[in-house]
């Protein structure tokens, strides 16, 4: 039997379940869910991402986390960019980003990205069998997805405290907003 889940990854499973769930109603998640996605919505979703990355990835790395993070491992706007073949400037960032300036609050946005590499194996396996090769950055960190996954949440929970939890889980419920919108905004 698995040991249950820290209280703050349950915190954060129950206040952000329904973001989560408005989140998986964008184009490119009902494209995969009924068998008929594209390359366009996954270059539309994969330009999306990059928009969101880039600040946050600029973010994560001011922390100056220490190694026990890997924070070097957990950028990964680059793979969008070799995935699209595109130079970062052609692609547009996110106007309206979720607060990151405290660490509650970067400890929130992480817990949504980390946790997306986690349907991106998922995803990458529906892509590869859609014949569609967008897929460096849906492949996440290869065999290392779930260890690192497992990593991170033992730093959270090591991170956590009732003085920073409502923050925390505020924040990445705020992400899954702020990254809903942005999906659903269309091309320029």
């Amino acid at each position: 039997m698995s040991p249950s889940p820290s209280p703050i990854l349950q915190a954060l499973r129950l206040a952000t379940r329904p973001a989560h769930d408005q989140l998986e109603q964008n184009t490119f998640n009902q494209q995969l869910t009924a068998g008929t996605i594209t390359a366009a919505a996954t270059t539309h979703f994969l330009a999306k991402m990059h928009g969101l990355l880039v600040p946050y990835e600029a973010r994560l790395r001011a922390q100056n986390l220490g190694p026990e993070w890997e924070p070097a491992t957990r950028q990964r706007a680059h793979l969008i960019l070799q995935d699209l073949r595109q130079p970062a400037a052609a692609l547009a960032i996110c106007p309206d980003m979720p607060p990151l300036a405290t660490w509650p609050q970067l400890l929130g946005a992480m817990y949504v990205v980390e946790g997306s590499t986690l349907g991106g194996q998922v995803i990458a396996r529906q892509l590869a069998k859609a014949n569609i090769p967008l897929r460096a950055y849906f492949s996440g960190y290869g065999e290392r997805t779930g260890p690192l996954w497992k990593s991170f949440c033992q730093l959270l929970a090591q991170e956590a405290t009732p003085e920073n939890e409502a923050e925390l889980v505020e924040s990445a419920r705020l992400t899954f907003q702020k990254l809903d919108a942005w999906l659903n905004q269309p091309p320029a």
